[in-house]
């Protein structure tokens, strides 16, 4: 089978290519090859995340590897089959269990027995979905498109001590459906967390007193958590239900950020996503085109922001399947994307 090769620095250049390529080369069998990995980031190529992702979905379909070095801005990949079972990968940093798990399911989908997925790492750090945001955003549209798997988290993880544990349940796809929506409806609700792990629990008090202020007059339902974790950590979750779609905002806190920011961030982002029309917010597009791609009937739906990332992600998976696309709005702005496969 011809070899596919990808370079790392096109568009958005960051981790993002590497996780589809490695998920879409397993999938469809192909040998992968990536250069120029990270090339434009402050540290480029494999960073210990990106080795566990390669070390990770190598286990699961049995890889031929070659590069998977830290810093390394080279690699080679070569599948073979893809096996279900139960699995334990550890980051052995803050890196994020979210964007292993990410790199995982789309493969394992494929199997045809149950997996369960145990990482340790970050749960809660920057750059990346937050656990709460895959359990209750990203699975839920999942689910609408006939894919299933079901989260719970053991330990958070924050940077920088991470030792977060979370564990998936993936279970075989019987067909991944359409996505088709383009009107998210009146919003019904928003709820959410504000936690603190390690430190005192008044800090977690003033992060929802700040989202209430600034949300206000919307009614806002929030749940105060103390959570286990090695190290110190805050964070804030915001979940918006509407009558057809849902979206999920998080800020994280760190040492001399104001709890009252931590509050008004998240409030922020939901803000900004309320006052589009659009039924997705831009990381949830991201996350979910490479499933659409591999339905087997057309998608339509409407984002808050076309990324870079988004773009990017488009173009590794064309390099894997044949689809097409069409993307109607402005580089960050609101836009409708229309994959036919």
């Amino acid at each position: 089978m011809k070899t596919i090769e990808i370079d790392g620095s096109f568009g958005e250049g960051g981790g993002q290519i590497l996780r589809t390529a490695l998920s879409l080369s397993c999938i469809t069998g192909s040998p992968l090859k990536l250069f120029n990995i990270r090339k434009g980031r402050k540290k480029p190529g494999l960073m210990p995340q990106h080795q566990t992702c390669v070390n990770a979905i190598s286990e699961i379909c049995n890889a031929e590897v070659f590069g998977n070095a830290i810093s390394s801005t080279e690699l080679t990949f070569v599948p073979r089959k893809i096996k279900s079972g139960n699995y334990f990968f550890d980051i052995k940093t803050a890196g994020s269990s979210s964007l292993v798990i990410q790199t995982l399911l789309p493969t394992l989908i494929f199997t045809d027995g149950i997996s369960r997925i145990t990482i340790k790492g970050g749960t809660h750090v920057p750059f990346s979905p937050s656990y709460n945001y895959i359990s209750e955003v990203f699975i839920p549209l999942l689910n609408k498109i006939g894919i299933k798997m079901e989260a719970s988290i053991n330990k958070y993880g924050f940077y920088p001590k991470g030792g977060g544990e979370v564990s998936f349940k993936i279970f075989p796809f019987e067909k991944i459906k359409r996505l088709t929506i383009v009107k998210r409806g009146e919003l019904l609700s928003i709820t959410g967390y504000s936690a603190v792990s390690n430190l005192p629990l008044h800090i977690a008090e003033r992060q929802k007193n700040s989202v209430m202020q600034n949300l206000s007059p919307l009614s806002v339902n929030i749940d105060i958590l103390e959570v286990t974790s090695l190290g110190q950590g805050t964070f804030v979750f915001l979940k918006s239900e509407y009558e057809n779609t849902l979206a999920g905002f998080s800020s994280l806190g760190r040492r001399g950020k104001h709890a009252e920011d931590v509050g008004k961030e998240a409030a922020s982002l939901f803000k900004d996503f309320h006052k589009t029309s659009a039924c997705l917010d831009h990381h949830l597009a991201d996350q979910i085109v490479i499933y659409l791609s591999l339905a087997q009937e057309d998608s339509t739906f409407t984002t808050s922001r076309i990324t870079q990332h988004l773009l990017t992600n488009l173009w590794v998976i064309e390099k894997f399947l044949n689809i097409r696309y069409e993307i109607d709005g402005k580089m960050d702005s609101e836009g409708i994307i229309k994959l036919n496969v």
